[in-house]
């Protein structure tokens, strides 16, 4: 089997309700799909997962122009040798960023391809999966002009309890009096049995974030995600062990090397690496191997499309315990409930929640079929 051609599709489509959180207005979704042909006619999918308004053309440029060159006419079962080509060959303007994004594009539709090939899902060609399914949250509290705030956010919360939720994270970073008092109420309005969650987006300093903390502390808020900018380590480790709240972080890092250091200085609770930004299968496998060696919780990030959910989950189910125990604590799922067309309708089956759970693909592959009417409705021409 030979890759003889890599097809790139920009997606991007604007939202009828924009929001905006810490990081500011989202008032579209974007992301960069990847379609690897081989000679058997196997096709494989991957996803460079697109940050907030991150133009796809990014990712797609460094494909189009850089490795595209570098996979063609190579065996897709040479992927971890080409993972390292593209990464060697990418170094001097690489090794983070979109760069790395577009290399996971590619990573993760060889694997697909891989997992085609040999009718599996790609958890087996990876070992085999440690569960059928995952425990998914609701992420979302998203903040749209007109609205009254917190009373919104505890609504919302409620709506997620009608549903099967039994946990949720809300979106923080509007202010540390602001988001304390939002927890407050959530916290009341849903009781004490719901797991709950806080991502700031990176809006704060160390000093702000420790008045979170023990704000948060009060509340049995289960973690705080990214509270500082993801290149401040030295904060990080500042603010680990000051309460009971885990710190959660590290969807903005990229690769083994980025990842060394966070592990080994235990910087955080737990890490996030997201499959399709920080160097997909390959790469994220070795991430697992870094963090199991040194006992550290991983949870998935996920807030991509259906392409990049898929492939998550096949992510999910390779996650070991950390550390292997009679009764562990399972890895949690992000399951985005804000507006995304590409998660609704780019993909088939959709990957849903059903009692609390999500249940893992088992299909070849990534476990989805992919809808080309939509791919190439919302494809930048």
């Amino acid at each position: 089997m030979k890759v003889v051609d890599i097809k790139t599709y920009a997606l991007s489509t604007k939202l009828a309700d924009p929001f905006y959180f810490g990081e500011g207005w989202i008032r579209g979704r974007n992301s960069m799909i990847v379609e690897v042909v081989t000679d058997e006619g196997i096709v494989g999918w991957g996803e460079g997962f697109c940050h907030g308004n991150q133009p796809p053309e990014l990712a797609q440029a460094v494909v189009e122009n850089v490795l595209k060159d570098l996979v063609v006419g190579a065996d897709p079962w040479d992927v971890e040798v080409l993972w390292e080509k593209m990464y060697y060959d990418t170094q001097p303007y690489g090794r983070k960023g979109v760069v790395i994004s577009a290399i996971s594009a590619i990573d993760v539709a060889l694997w697909d391809c891989l997992g085609r090939a040999t009718e599996r899902p790609i958890h087996k060609l990876l070992g085999g999966a440690y569960r059928k399914d995952v425990k998914a949250y609701a992420s979302g509290f998203f903040r749209r002009p007109g609205s009254s705030y917190p009373r919104c956010d505890c609504d919302e919360a409620l709506g997620y309890i009608e549903q099967g939720y039994s946990g949720m994270k809300l979106k923080g970073g509007f202010g540390v009096k602001h988001d304390l008092e939002t927890m407050r109420c959530v916290r009341e309005s849903v009781g004490d049995d719901i797991l709950l969650m806080v991502d700031a987006n990176c809006a704060y300093n160390v000093a702000a974030t420790r008045r979170l903390l023990r704000g948060y502390e009060e509340l049995d808020v289960h973690w705080l995600e990214e509270p500082l900018p993801p290149n401040d380590l030295e904060g990080y480790l500042e603010l680990k062990n000051l309460t009971s709240v885990y710190i959660a972080a590290c969807e903005n890092e990229f690769t083994k090397q980025g990842y060394r250091e966070w592990v080994a200085r235990r910087a955080v609770d737990i890490l996030q690496p997201d499959l399709c930004f920080a160097g997909g299968f390959s790469e994220c496998r070795k991430i697992l191997a870094l963090a199991q060696a040194w006992n550290v919780t991983v949870m998935p990030h996920a807030w991509g499309s259906g392409i990049g959910l898929a492939a998550s989950m096949q992510f999910a189910a390779t996650v070991p315990d950390a550390p292997s125990t009679f009764m562990p604590e399972e890895p949690l799922m992000e399951y985005d409930r804000s507006d995304h067309p590409f998660r609704q309708e780019l993909t088939y089956p959709n990957i849903l929640m059903k009692d609390g759970r999500i249940p893992i693909p088992d299909a070849p592959g990534i476990g989805v079929e992919v809808n080309r009417d939509a791919l190439n409705h919302y494809a930048k021409k």
